[in-house]
């Protein structure tokens, strides 16, 4: 039964989707019976056209006497939380809501941008910039931005007066002239580069200017980038003095400028928009509300205000300056007026706003963003009423999430006003990730629903873990968001999707990771939306209760310090609590970046959920430190004045569930160690599921010449060892059948080894099906390497891997009676897919990653299982080649001096009960007295706690830039040092993603005219236009034959054998041109060392690998 409350042009619209499906049994209410497939399409309907007068109801009639309220879409307003309807209504304010605005400083925020848009771009009056923009100006770099120039302007105007002085100047028509101004700038002498004055004037120091000034001075500065300290190094010393050090060099150095080339930057041709009537009442109307509201702050020492200022500027300036508006000047008179921009896109580059026009527009739309802000996270669609997040668990394994479910409730009420931070600690298979979801939920308010962002630590977990989340809460499209992806990953997606669903696949799982994608089939056009943006992919972000993305995509918050990448994941955090999955994956260099996001959602509002089995404590207490900073400062700007800071804390896992009030870092610190150690304890009483030994390399060569060939013998024979232990036996056949992995740290390991045991093969009366998994595998190849794994590896019924068509094939292709299928991988390999293997083989790189690999093994078989399945390398690659170089780094903890092991042998680095049987227990608890130097595990905590706390050795004392100093920085120097959000240099010296190679190559493989080879095309960027230019590269293409690869006997491809031969399939099911097709879908991009001009090889069935 579907119930309509719509009205005006609403309730027309939905009359006729409703008339479609279903019989009227009113004015309001249709009744037929339908299938889900059909009930879905119809709500999928309703959301596409739903305006803000749509509400409609849809009840199961489950009974005589019971209908159950299955989904609202629109305005749940009009309905109760079961699905009735109000007898009578009124428009009164019985309950006073608008008196609960808990924006405490909400109307300072809102003047203080709506000034500063106003004076944002005063400094585009300049000479030198109209000159640019008519095409006349110099074609070097400007020596002054034109927010520089903005903000002596505005402190020039300042002066000496306090806040109420020049606030009140501000509404005198006698100083609001161009003349005044210009006067002002040159009797304070802050004209930089003629006056010598202006070369020691810095305007944040402290006295120079009054709070409120600086507090505008620094939205205009930053309104385009954060602004960076002009020097070379940065340390800790450095970032304390930050923003009181700021001069003209912030942008870049120009110590030596003539007078002659500076003069265009102080002089105004056209006038200041002080000669604009309207822009001069729009000041003096700002400048009166903010001096009725004076208050004594030190508005910088307010990151809560300051950066929501800030947001709302930089939409406002991106929206306003995307409008080309009606031209406001008579034609004729172009040359005695100051513009702001030209049209966009536009070839002649003609003029779009003037300056005054410009400045009241963005002033005008900031204005409204900010009255939009506070309904910003209850007017957004949510996930209401949903029964699989409330129902019971029926599996005995799962119950305790139940317990978690209620216990998170029972905080609900208390998190809302204080905050929550939650650990979820529950081993690999125990189903976290509903968990997750379903704690997130009781932490909802009913009222208004759950909104949360589920953010994961790979690209290439996104669109699988989105997929599976929605099928395994049976969400709708619009719901959940999935962002990741370019256009070629979504419709190579969108394909895959529909040939499976047409074949009844299971394995319909999104597979590809690029940027710039977000699947959404709700409605992204939510009224309050339309007042922030009208870029539908920037909506699409915000409109979904649900979204599920990597943390890369909301990193962006605090680490985009230019343009205008930060604001959607800003206003997604405003409005979402953030579940953090498996954030120890991380590297120790990326540690930073997740403090501050950490940080930033706790100053935004948000409650965070941090989940894995292997969270250590120093990385646990650094995010709960993160995040009691942020929730301070926004306690201070929302919610009840005075409310006393004591964040709501969960613990769980499958065993037991805590909570805590904690009002400190040490509160959490002693009920998290005794939380960890009663978990440890317990996981110490389990039977296990691994067994695993030491592999000596004895006897191997130590030159890659030499070590290869006789690496790939070892393997391959403890490989058949592990095999004969762990394998399943077909029921069809009686052949033996196991699938491995061989995890290995670096790509540059990876193919050799591969070219060896291709040519090495297998003895007699064995096949082994090898597939080469890494990320350097053009789009189309590595979606049909992780399509046929994630088939393969789905194991929860033993039975299944022998029911499936590329399986079966394999195995009555050819007579051997034991058949490993072994998969030769990089570290993506080991978090997040959820794969089960019989066994494995691991090159070391630290003990997360041996935690998480065992997590691989035997993962969908929860019986206790005691025989070999495991076997580690007693030191890796890069030691036995170069046993003076760090061994366990990138991957891994170790530096060249201050975490430097003694020894690469595991034998000497790890206790036998800490590898014999791999759990979680090393990563739970530091010993009281780490040895670094002298153990695997020792040395990731003690890492750890120096990068993230800043606690280091006592033997070392070096800044993280590299230079001496008293403090080093460390992932907490973003709350700890005063100001260190208000510039750009922390993003600096700790930068999220750094790349270890200077460089990046775009490649697309292309096939010839006769579409029986392959082509080369590098795609390099042109340093003037942007544009992307192919060259034709075949040159570097070193491609290597099935006859030079398969040379032994026994072995062959799992898949991926011919390039062209898959491009043609994929072209022909898309009705797509061959090189279209791989245009689209044969994209690559390879990091690569620039010292080496050598090329690639390339395998279809290896992927690439820069040939050396």
């Amino acid at each position: 039964m579907l119930v309509s409350q719509c009205d005006k042009r609403a309730l027309t619209e939905t009359r006729r989707i409703l008339d479609q499906f279903a019989e009227r049994r009113g004015d309001r209410v249709w009744q037929t019976p339908i299938t889900q497939a059909g009930l879905d399409t119809l709500r999928r309907l309703l959301r596409k056209s739903a305006r803000k007068n749509t509400a409609v109801a849809c009840h199961w009639l489950r009974g005589r006497d019971h209908a159950e309220l299955l989904w609202i879409v629109g305005d749940s307003r009009r309905f109760n939380s079961n699905g009735s309807v109000p007898t009578n209504t009124t428009e009164r304010d019985v309950l006073r809501s608008d008196d609960e605005n808990d924006w405490l400083t909400g109307e300072d925020i809102r003047l203080l941008a709506g000034l500063a848009a106003l004076f944002h771009d005063l400094g585009k009056a300049c000479a030198a910039f109209q000159s640019r923009l008519r095409g006349k100006g110099s074609s070097i770099a400007n020596i002054y931005r034109h927010e520089w120039v903005s903000l002596r302007l505005v402190q020039a105007f300042v002066g000496q007066d306090d806040d109420a002085g020049w606030l009140a100047r501000l509404q005198d028509p006698a100083w609001m002239t161009t003349r005044a101004w210009e006067t002002r700038l040159k009797t304070a002498q802050l004209r930089d580069g003629l006056d010598d004055a202006a070369r020691i004037s810095k305007p944040f120091a402290p006295g120079v200017l009054p709070p409120l000034a600086a507090a505008v001075c620094w939205l205009v500065l930053s309104h385009h980038r954060l602004p960076l300290p002009g020097v070379d190094v940065i340390n800790f010393d450095r970032m304390k003095k930050g923003l009181n050090d700021l001069t003209s060099q912030w942008n870049q150095p120009f110590d030596k400028v003539a007078g002659k080339e500076c003069k265009p930057y102080w002089q105004f041709p056209y006038g200041l928009p002080c000669d604009d009537r309207l822009w001069r009442e729009r000041v003096a109307s700002q400048a009166g509300e903010l001096g009725k509201r004076l208050q004594p702050m030190a508005w910088l020492d307010e990151p809560y205000p300051m950066h929501l200022a800030r947001l709302l500027l930089m939409l406002a300036d991106h929206h306003f300056s995307s409008q080309n508006v009606k031209q406001s000047w008579k034609p004729g008179e172009e040359d005695n007026v100051a513009f702001a921009n030209t049209l966009k896109d536009d070839p002649d580059r003609r003029f779009n706003q003037t300056l005054p026009e410009h400045l009241t527009g963005v002033m005008r739309h900031a204005l409204g963003a900010a009255r939009a802000l506070p309904g910003l996270a209850t007017g957004l669609a949510s996930l209401g009423r949903h029964r699989i997040l409330q129902q019971r668990s029926a599996d005995a394994r799962f119950r305790w999430q139940d317990k978690a479910f209620d216990l998170a409730g029972r905080m609900r009420d208390k998190a809302l006003t204080q905050g929550a931070f939650i650990v979820n600690l529950a081993s690999t298979g125990c189903g976290k990730t509903l968990a997750n979801a379903r704690i997130m939920y009781a932490l909802a308010n009913p009222a208004t629903g759950m909104r949360c962002v589920f953010a994961m630590g790979l690209r290439t977990l996104t669109l699988q873990t989105g997929l599976a989340f929605r099928d395994k809460l049976k969400l709708d499209d619009g719901d959940l968001a999935i962002r990741v992806g370019g256009a070629p990953s979504r419709e190579l997606f969108e394909h895959l999707a529909d040939m499976a669903e047409a074949r009844g696949s299971e394995s319909s799982q999104p597979l590809l990771d690029t940027d710039g994608y977000v699947r959404y089939d709700g409605n992204p056009d939510h009224p309050l939306l339309q007042r922030l943006s009208h870029d539908p992919k920037f909506n699409a972000l915000l409109a979904a209760p649900l979204l599920v993305c990597t943390i890369d995509h909301l990193t962006p918050a605090t680490e985009s310090t230019r343009g205008g990448r930060q604001i959607a994941p800003m206003l997604r955090l405003m409005s979402s609590d953030l579940v953090l999955d498996e954030p120890d994956d991380f590297s120790v260099e990326d540690m930073p970046a997740l403090i501050r996001l950490v940080y930033w959602a706790g100053l935004l509002g948000s409650r965070v959920l941090i989940s894995s089995a292997t969270l250590p404590p120093a990385l646990t207490q650094g995010l709960f430190d993160a995040y009691l900073e942020g929730r301070r400062q926004f306690q201070r700007h929302r919610g009840q004045p005075g409310q006393l800071l004591s964040v709501c804390c969960l613990w769980t896992d499958e065993r037991e569930t805590l909570t805590a009030d904690c009002m400190d870092r040490s509160g959490f610190a002693s009920a998290h160690a005794a939380f960890a150690d009663r978990r440890a304890g317990w996981l110490s009483t389990q039977p296990g599921r691994r067994t695993a030994e030491l592999l000596p390399l004895t006897g191997l060569p130590r030159n890659r010449q030499g070590l290869f060939p006789a690496l790939a013998t070892l393997l391959r024979d403890n490989a058949l060892r592990l095999h004969a232990l762990n394998h399943d036996i077909d029921p069809s056949s009686g052949k033996h059948v196991s699938i491995g992995l061989l995890r290995f740290a670096n790509i540059d390991t990876i193919y050799p080894l591969a070219q060896e045991l291709c040519r090495l093969g297998a003895p007699h009366g064995v096949r082994i099906h090898l597939c080469v998994y890494h990320s350097q595998y053009p789009l189309l190849l590595r979606s049909a390497i992780e399509r046929r794994l994630d088939a393969a590896l789905t194991r929860h019924d033993p039975a299944a891997l022998f029911a499936q068509t590329d399986i079966r094939a394999r195995l009555n292709g050819h007579a051997a009676g034991d058949h490993l299928f072994i998969v030769l991988g990089s570290p993506v390999t080991e978090v997040g897919r959820d794969h089960c293997y019989s066994w494995a083989i691991a090159e070391p790189s630290s003990m997360r990653s041996l935690i998480q690999l065992a997590g691989r093994v035997r993962r969908h078989w929860p019986a206790p299982f005691d025989t070999l399945n495991l076997l580690i390398l007693q030191q890796n690659i890069k030691s036995w080649l170069d046993p003076d170089r760090p061994a366990y780094s990138r991957p891994g903890f170790e530096t060249a001096k201050e975490f430097r092991l003694v020894t690469p042998d595991l034998n000497a680095l790890l206790t036998e009960d800490e590898y014999r049987r791999i759990d979680a227990r090393p990563r739970l608890l530091a010993r009281p007295a780490l040895r670094p130097h002298h153990s695997l595990v020792d040395l990731e905590h003690a890492r750890l706690d120096a990068e993230i706390n800043g606690n280091a050795l006592k033997t070392v004392a070096v800044s993280r830039a590299g230079s001496p100093g008293h403090s080093r920085l460390c992932a907490a120097s973003c709350w700890q040092i005063a100001h260190a959000m208000l510039q750009a240099g922390l993003q600096r010296v700790q930068p999220f993603r750094k790349n270890d190679y200077a460089e990046e190559c775009e490649l697309v493989l292309l096939p010839d005219e006769e579409e029986q080879n392959v082509r080369l095309i590098r795609q390099v960027e042109d340093d003037r236009t942007h544009q992307k230019n192919e060259l034709r590269s075949d040159y570097l293409l070193h491609r290597i034959s099935d006859q030079d690869l398969f040379r032994g006997p026994g072995i062959g491809a799992w898949g991926n054998e011919n390039y062209l031969d898959e491009l043609a399939a994929l072209a022909g099911e898309l009705d797509m041109s061959p090189e279209a097709c791989a245009r689209r879908f044969g994209h690559v991009a390879l990091k690569f060392d620039p010292d080496n001009h050598q090329g690639w090889l390339f395998h279809p069935a290896l992927g690439f690998c820069q040939k050396r």
